[in-house]
């Protein structure tokens, strides 16, 4: 192993070292990690789980309550709905799709955004003008209303609904990394990258992206949170993930109308969805105090 490649591993298990040091020292990290873990290994692991399917009907067992209730049965631990499914394997399996759109949305219109930021930050001129007016006229739209629109040409299901939220979310990145470029393009190290005959690639992804991506990350992070949240609320409304699969926002709006004589059937999905968006939270809290201290 060369020189450089020893040196290189060595700073990068430093870094996961006082990444894991800090983590350790930060109740909020440590709480987020942990509730967003478990979620994330029952998501992964819910075709290994002794559940029903969550499609699975029986209709003589509608409104069953959880299994301590009064009238509950055992298997069912958390009741059923209305068409007598389980409702904790179809909570388990929610947070799958929440999960899975989350994540994918955030890096769909987190890359949009990152490359017309840099761009557009570094060159400036008419291609920075056109994108802020861009940005401006996303902005003044309501973010769910604009959602609606969008959902209604794109049509329901997974991908058009992770779609439709990346056309409204990319202006969040853009506007951030197109900032952070116009800062740090003006110091001195970018100046003597270029002034040395550095090509302008080499200057945006070695000098310029490096420093960006902090800001970044600890504003994506918590994206994932509004993202989960727009997904139930665009599913909740019928826009979003459509039957057989099952979505949180789906459940709550299956539940609304039964809330006062079935409970269960949507308070459970409800509370996975707050602690899933606050252990996020908690995790973006601690990043950026960790990776960029600078942020408010």
């Amino acid at each position: 192993m060369a020189l450089q490649d020893t040196v290189g591993f060595e700073t990068a298990r430093e870094r996961v070292g006082g990444a894991l040091r800090a983590l350790l020292t930060s109740r909020n990290g440590c709480v987020g990690v942990l509730i967003l873990g478990i979620i994330v290994l029952v998501a992964l692991f819910a075709d290994y789980l002794p559940l029903p399917s969550p499609r699975q009907r029986n209709l003589n067992l509608k409104f069953v309550p959880p299994i301590w209730a009064e009238g509950g049965l055992s298997g069912y631990w958390l009741g059923t709905d209305g068409q007598g499914r389980d409702v904790l394997a179809r909570v388990v399996y929610g947070a799958r799709t929440s999960l899975i759109v989350g994540l994918a949305a955030v890096a769909f219109s987190g890359a949009i955004g990152l490359v017309l930021g840099l761009i557009a930050g570094y060159r400036g001129g008419l291609l920075d003008a056109m994108l802020m007016r861009v940005i401006d006229a996303m902005l003044a739209i309501p973010t769910m209303l604009f959602m609606l629109v969008v959902a209604l040409v794109a049509g329901s299901g997974m991908l058009p609904l992770v779609s439709v939220i990346a056309v409204t979310n990319w202006v969040v990145y853009a506007r951030l990394v197109r900032a952070e470029v116009l800062h740090i393009k003006e110091m001195e190290f970018v100046s003597a990258a270029r002034i040395s005959g550095v090509s302008q690639a080499r200057i945006i992804l070695r000098h310029i992206l490096p420093n960006t991506i902090s800001a970044f990350v600890v504003v994506a992070t918590l994206n994932i949170g509004s993202v989960i949240l727009a997904e139930s609320s665009l599913s909740f409304l019928g826009f979003g993930i459509q039957p057989p699969e099952v979505s949180w926002g789906q459940m709550l709006s299956d539940g609304r109308q039964s809330l006062a004589t079935s409970w269960w059937v949507a308070t459970f999905p409800g509370v996975a969805l707050t602690l899933t968006v606050f252990s996020i939270i908690l995790i973006g809290d601690w990043l950026r105090d960790y990776l960029d201290p600078r942020m408010p």
